[in-house]
């Protein structure tokens, strides 16, 4: 008797948005097909589909125990959100076999799966957060053992915390320098990652974007009415896993020669799907609310401990 062969085998979706994407929250069922395309009859044993979500982080350190004597630490942790498995039966040739299961409710925060980022849903709790401006202001005093120059200051504002890659923040600041030196006002965007396991952190951070000013000098003030940096293309916020973590923030400062900076942090949020998807900077709250948005995953967290 001469066995078939197995042609092909595909596994399709059933989307539960307009945008026929893979999207799932918490609680949805991931439904859709397998298919089996066979020249004749084959001998298998079982057919099985496995979905799994996990998070991992792996690193490592180099540690002195004395005497010439070193070694390498290794630090890893893994979180798993879900591990399903079935068995999918059938016995005709070339035969749709479906299969459907619940993503879990209960892993810490509402996470969305799709083959490539996650996602959630916004409530109006979350867009008013994302939506709501930041905003400081600081004063320095520069000192040259007992003389003392005049205060420079800072304040800086932008009109929300949620953007997306390949959006322009607005920046509006003032900057008086009131000192005897010579400043420079600039802005910075940078991405903190960080990774926890067996109880230690590795953190990593990086510049993504900044911008110069102009050179102010003694008694000179300098306003920004909206400058723009523009985000480049980087990876969204992660904001609610136990063992990764993704941080944005945007860093206006005033570089001071011979003297620390002064600075202002106003943290940001980089997410997928802008904000205002149509163009419209003036779209009410509760209009937005309403419509069926994916954003970021986040529901506002503390820290990982």
């Amino acid at each position: 008797m001469v066995l078939g062969k197995v042609k092909s085998l595909t596994i399709s979706f059933d989307c539960l948005n307009d945008s026929n994407i893979p999207v799932y929250s918490s609680g949805d069922t991931v439904s859709g097909k397998v298919s089996l395309d066979v020249t004749g009859e084959i001998r298998v044993k079982s057919l099985k589909i496995h979905a799994r979500g996990h998070a991992k982080v792996r690193w490592t350190e180099s540690r002195n125990a004395g005497s010439n004597t070193a070694y390498t630490q290794n630090y890893t942790e893994e979180v798993e959100y879900f591990n399903h498995k079935d068995v999918l039966l059938g016995h005709e040739r070339g035969k749709l076999f479906a299969y459907s299961f619940t993503v879990c409710r209960h892993f810490s925060g509402k996470r969305h799966i799709s083959a490539s980022s996650w996602f959630i849903p916004f409530s109006c709790n979350v867009l008013l957060f994302l939506q709501s401006p930041q905003a400081g202001t600081k004063e320095k005093t520069l000192c040259c053992w007992f003389c003392t120059s005049g205060p420079i200051s800072l304040s800086a504002k932008i009109e929300r915390k949620g953007y997306t890659p390949g959006e322009s923040i607005q920046i509006f600041a003032e900057i008086e320098n009131c000192s005897s030196r010579v400043v420079v006002p600039k802005a910075a965007i940078y991405q903190t990652q960080a990774f926890y396991a067996k109880g230690k952190m590795k953190e990593v951070k990086q510049l993504v974007a900044n911008l110069r000013g102009e050179s102010l000098s003694s008694g000179k003030t300098e306003t920004w009415n909206g400058k723009q940096l523009k985000i480049p293309p980087v990876s969204p916020s992660i904001l609610d896993c136990s063992i990764i973590r993704v941080e944005y923030s945007l860093m206006v400062y005033v570089d001071i020669p011979g003297a620390m900076d002064l600075f202002l942090n106003l943290p940001l949020v980089i997410g997928t799907i802008p904000l205002h998807p149509f163009g419209s900077r003036t779209s009410s709250v509760s209009s937005q609310c309403s419509m069926n948005m994916n954003w970021l995953g986040l529901t506002l967290p503390e820290r990982p401990e």
